[in-house]
């Protein structure tokens, strides 16, 4: 599909060069700065793909920066260059809180796929494949985005490496692997890891929200429950609850051997059930989360208390403590499930909104790779992967602070001179 970006008139261009030029301290060197300015340029400028060859034969060079060969160049930039991505994204954090974070905010985690062919690009594997809706060969990054009352914007892509991949010593070094990569780790693993990246930078935010992919983990929930982060994550329709508190007692202690630290169900306690299950007892009532481009948008949701049944049936080392379960009947009848730790006295309203927060995500993700090329990289190398998109979320938050400014009213609107957004 054809990408679009605004037209770059002088007065942009101007403003590209300066927000290009805050990022400079970041790099090793002068010259991969001024490249980084001119990929940023060309990932903005209109075209069908925004990979280095086709990106190189657009770009205009500025009066500075002489190259005989700019795709080479910009080879060099994204494969071959030492800068450090991390750096870079730790000015942008800042550069993007400063205009958009709040106390409010929310860290949304989710993952994108990119549809490869092959096998020698780095974490590519026969996986499952969003982009495909079934399972395909491609590549899976795991992305933390921010959303709040003042904006949104994208924090972090890592690629997620299957087993395939961290039990070949060969194949990973092949492809540049650091060393802090080369252990296996799940996706929500490696979003603890962002979490944790972007809360000591000091973004501000409260609650995590993520769909089933993540939320269905339980060591996941506990990991964010443990950061002290209230979240509302999606679950599996055959996810086990409790609908009424269960008791728990030690077992009995055995002749031999030592007694069990696990808890076990007692037998006069109430069993769990599937919240598919537990859903079709409940009663829905409409809520609408905000107000879209043809009317308020709403949907039908229950918000229950409920405990986690988990392995209920192997016995639990703590004690679960109850949670919410919010239940979403959307416009086709499909139904959804999600936990959430928020507080006893929260309200089904905060409830929804938080998990409906998802929206500018999957926005953010179509837009990086329709209008910015994060799935135009044709590298195979992990450095070169994540330099391209780390220079993707440079050039989406550009054109976050550039949709931000205060614009004049036309004239003839009856408020003249009159900012507006």
């Amino acid at each position: 599909m054809k990408t679009f970006t605004p037209t770059l008139d002088p007065a942009v261009l101007d403003r590209l060069r300066a927000y290009a030029a805050h990022f400079a301290p970041d790099f090793p060197q002068s010259k991969p700065a001024r490249w980084a300015g001119v990929y940023l340029h060309g990932l903005l400028t209109d075209g069908e793909r925004k990979s280095i060859e086709p990106l190189s034969r657009r770009i205009t060079l500025p009066p500075d920066l002489a190259s005989k060969d700019p795709e080479q160049a910009l080879q060099q930039f994204v494969n071959q260059s030492t800068w450090d991505e991390k750096r870079v994204l730790t000015r942008y954090h800042a550069l993007m809180a400063e205009h958009f974070a709040s106390p409010e905010g929310v860290f949304v985690v989710d993952d994108t796929s990119f549809p490869k062919r092959g096998r020698r690009s780095v974490g590519v594997s026969h996986q499952y494949c969003g982009a495909l809706g079934k399972r395909a060969n491609c590549q899976v990054a795991v992305t933390l985005h921010y959303t709040g009352p003042r904006g949104h914007f994208p924090l972090a892509v890592r690629l997620h490496l299957p087993e395939s991949w961290t039990s070949d010593p060969e194949r990973m070094d092949a492809a540049g692997v650091p060393d802090e990569f080369c252990a296996h780790k799940t996706k929500g693993e490696i979003a603890l890891e962002l979490l944790d990246g972007v809360r000591r930078e000091g973004i501000a935010g409260r609650v995590v929200v993520a769909d089933a992919g993540y939320g269905n983990s339980g060591d996941f929930r506990d990991g964010l429950a443990a950061r002290r982060l209230r979240y509302v994550v999606g679950v599996m329709p055959d996810t086990v609850v409790f609908a009424r508190e269960p008791r728990w007692v030690r077992p009995p202690r055995p002749r031999r051997g030592r007694t069990s630290a696990k808890w076990v169900l007692a037998g006069d306690s109430p069993r769990p059930v599937a919240v598919e299950e537990l859903a079709k007892g409940l009663r829905l009532h409409r809520v609408s989360w905000r107000e879209g481009t043809k009317g308020k948008l709403s949907g039908r949701f229950a918000w229950v208390r409920v405990w986690p049944g988990g392995d209920w049936h192997h016995g639990v080392r703590v004690v679960p403590r109850p949670v919410w379960l919010l239940v979403e009947e959307q416009a086709g009848g499909e139904i959804k499930f999600a936990l959430s730790n928020l507080p006893k006295r929260a309200t089904r309203i905060r409830a929804v909104r938080s998990w409906k927060s998802r929206w500018r995500v999957e926005q953010g993700h179509q837009q990086m790779k329709e209008e910015l090329g994060l799935d135009h990289f044709e590298g195979r190398s992990w450095r070169g992967f994540h330099h391209h998109a780390a220079m993707v979320l440079l050039a989406y938050g550009f054109l976050l602070l550039e949709q931000s400014r205060p614009r004049a009213e036309p004239v003839g609107s009856g408020k003249k001179g009159a900012p507006s957004r």
